[in-house]
């Protein structure tokens, strides 16, 4: 059965209270912008874009391009890595004087591996508002979509380009138990894999999310031994733009938990549970009700493997 398609002019109550927001005059918008599907703005930030003074961007052409897919136009500000500071200033001065401004990077949400964050921080210094318009972002979406069951992630973005500083920041995430979130160009996908597969375990997964929410977008997970294989099989794998989870650091068995198990059982060869609790509470100082609940478990395990 066919679905109806999404009417605007049904969804007229929403637009309306979307306008009757409030949206603060002398205020920062921090807004995010599609990472690769031009659907993926939201209704409140195409609000913002069409009532703020102007719009400080990475990149006036990109900027301008996504504007006009919406119809809209408004005055643009150059705002990119080489000259934030400068322009942090001038932006500084326009919301004392009263503007709205929004700033937006070419692509997802600013000041996350994006330029912005020097502005954003000018502006709060200053006193100013600084209002998030939250949208796209690569790394969440990759992290949704993964299946990567943790839940914690540990975002780090770019790795650098020289390999002797790239083995030493991987060296010192190498423990971390977060997913890794890494973003990563197209001419360096291949040695920036390599890196991985050097530095940690060859079991742990990594997952290629490439070209999210764009035509060609492509998640593939697989263990990080093959990751250089699968990257080499088609050429096309190499292309766009990545976001790279890697699993985290393998739980390691604690060291008191190892040592409190050995003397329990050698103790249960001898005693009964509640005996090798209390003796085993004696010699390692851990609580004794832990440890009745841990020989309980032991027992029951030996039991089970003497049945087979």
């Amino acid at each position: 059965m066919t679905q109806p398609a999404f009417s605007f002019s049904g969804a007229l109550p929403l637009l309306q209270e979307i306008v009757a927001q409030n949206y603060p005059a002398s205020a920062l918008y921090v807004l995010a912008t599609p990472i690769g599907n031009v659907a993926d703005i939201t209704l409140r930030a195409l609000q913002v874009l069409a009532q703020c003074d102007a719009i400080a961007c990475e990149d006036t052409r990109n900027t301008a391009q996504l504007l006009s897919r919406y119809g809209l136009q408004r005055p643009l500000i150059a705002a990119h890595q080489h000259n934030e500071r400068e322009v942090a200033e001038k932006l500084v001065a326009r919301l004392q004087a009263g503007e709205r401004i929004a700033l937006v990077s070419d692509a997802g949400t600013p000041a996350v591996s994006d330029p912005g964050a020097r502005i954003v921080d000018a502006v709060r210094s200053a006193g100013l508002r600084v209002v998030p318009v939250p949208g796209a972002s690569a790394g969440i979406a990759a992290l949704s979509a993964a299946g990567m069951v943790n839940d914690r992630f540990h975002f780090h973005g770019f790795l650098p380009a020289k390999a002797r500083q790239r083995e030493t920041e991987l060296a010192q995430l190498r423990g971390l138990a977060a997913t890794l979130v890494f973003y990563e160009a197209p001419h360096r996908i291949v040695d920036t894999v390599a890196a991985l597969a050097a530095a940690f375990e060859p079991q742990r997964q990594v997952v290629f999310a490439r070209e999210l929410t764009k035509l060609f977008e492509e998640i593939h997970r697989c263990p990080l031994s093959e990751a250089a294989a699968w990257l080499a099989a088609d050429g096309n794998r190499q292309r766009g733009e990545f976001v790279l989870l890697v699993e985290g650091a393998p739980q390691q068995e604690d060291a008191g938990t190892a040592e409190s198990d050995r003397v329990l059982s050698i103790l249960l060869e001898e005693c009964t549970v509640r005996q090798a609790a209390g003796l085993a509470a004696r010699i390692t100082g851990q609580k004794k009700n832990a440890l009745y609940e841990r020989a309980l478990a032991l027992k029951a395990q030996d039991e089970s493997d003497d049945q087979r």
